[in-house]
């Protein structure tokens, strides 16, 4: 599936050097660009490749977009040559061994089935299906073709959460209580200032921020604190009509805003709350603090405190009449910084690559996407049903 370079060697290690085709379908937007060009394929490709046991890997890149002229303006901007709007035909190309997609959710079925029947290794952005049992089609698909499969899992390599998950493995917390996640920014509805996300976020078939982002809470919960085992959700319209890309107003037709109650195996019990709809007031965009009986630790996109049980305030009570001026942020240190740090992009990027091109193993494969989907349903279900729904692993698939 891929052939090995013209070009004998390279010359600042000395190994052999093959190319491997990928095609990048969805490449004008703004994750395909920013994150998959910018911060992973084309570092990558400038270094000379991807290092491998006995030779570099270099990716060899065909971009696949709807728009001609932005297309052509991103390949520019990367210094890339090749670029189409015509995915079948890319897809026809025998030189192309790997399909990724970062396009709209709705179409993402679709596409990646043309690719696994093109023969094609496919990688994507979450959701890998809109529906479990969709993406637990597309499992079937690849795996009676015998192609590799994997899908983005970047938020538990952000700095803050790797530093949180390496304070969590070593025990410094003791035993684990609760946790909070908290996520969310004011998205503009369009009349005051422009919408910073697409209206098909807010459409059926691919919108809804449970859909969006549950998926990703559902691998960092799970890879930092544990297994989910129920969850109690609900969800609603906080902006229920908004102004699309053309000027056009439209009704919001699923949640801008959710809050789960979930339960974790071992008794751990914590909180999800995320909003399109909230103005944020907190240490960043995203945080995550979790309490134990030795400490507590909070971090957010790039940074992790932690407060121990001798940092921590002996608080009593409260005055009614009068703010007792206590300093809650007083008693967190920062959390030890990492020997080193990667994009999460990228830490994706080679771990799939290596999957491809020497059966490395990879934990993010579509068995980890039928879960997030399936957490995403559950926590769905529970809104409607206003109930506690237990969440097993998928029937018949481990649970990534």
């Amino acid at each position: 599936m891929w052939v090995p370079s013209p070009s004998a060697t390279q010359q600042n290690c000395r190994m052999a050097q093959q190319t491997i085709g990928i095609i990048v379908n969805g490449a004008t937007g703004r994750i395909g660009s920013t994150q998959h060009l910018a911060n992973a394929l084309v570092p990558i490709i400038a270094e000379g490749g991807l290092a491998l046991e006995q030779d570099r890997l270099l990716p060899r890149l065909l971009l696949v977009g709807r728009d001609a002229e932005r297309l052509a303006a991103v390949a520019r901007n990367h210094k890339l040559a090749d670029w189409t709007t015509n995915l079948d035909a890319a897809l026809a190309d025998p030189a192309y061994a790997i399909l990724f997609d970062a396009a709209a959710t709705q179409q993402r079925v679709s596409v990646l089935e043309k690719a696994i029947a093109a023969g094609k290794h496919v990688y994507c952005e979450k959701p890998v299906a809109p529906t479990a049992a969709q993406a637990l089609m597309l499992l079937r698909q690849v795996e009676r073709r015998g192609l590799r499969h994997g899908v983005v899992e970047d938020k538990v390599h952000l700095p803050g959460l790797s530093k949180l998950a390496a304070v969590v493995a070593r025990g410094e917390l003791g035993r684990l209580v609760g946790f909070r996640l908290d996520f969310g920014w004011w998205v503009f509805d369009g009349s005051e200032q422009p919408c910073q996300r697409p209206s098909w976020n807010y459409r059926p078939g691919g919108g809804g921020i449970i859909l969006d982002m549950y998926p990703h809470w559902r691998y960092v919960i799970e890879s930092i604190i544990g297994r989910i085992a129920a969850v109690a959700s609900s969800a609603w319209i906080a902006t229920p009509e908004r102004i699309d890309e053309r000027g056009e107003r439209y009704s919001v037709a699923v949640e801008d805003s959710a809050a789960t109650l979930l339960e974790v195996e071992g008794g751990v019990f914590g909180t999800v709350a995320s909003s399109w709809a909230t103005r944020v007031r907190r240490d960043d965009l995203l945080t995550l603090q979790i309490d134990g009986t030795q400490g507590s630790a909070i971090a957010g996109l790039h940074r992790c405190r932690v407060q121990s049980t001798a940092q921590t305030p002996a608080i009593s009570h409260f005055n009614v009449m009068q703010d007792i001026g206590a300093d809650y942020h007083s008693g967190w240190a920062d959390a030890p910084t990492l020997p080193s740090y990667r994009n999460p992009y990228r830490v994706g990027w080679e771990a799939f690559l290596r999957h491809v091109a020497a059966g490395a193993p990879l934990a993010c494969d579509f068995t980890a996407g039928i879960r997030d989907v399936a957490f995403a349903e559950a926590c769905h279900r529970s809104t409607e049903e206003r109930r506690w729904i237990p969440f097993p692993p998928p029937a018949g698939v481990d649970a990534g």
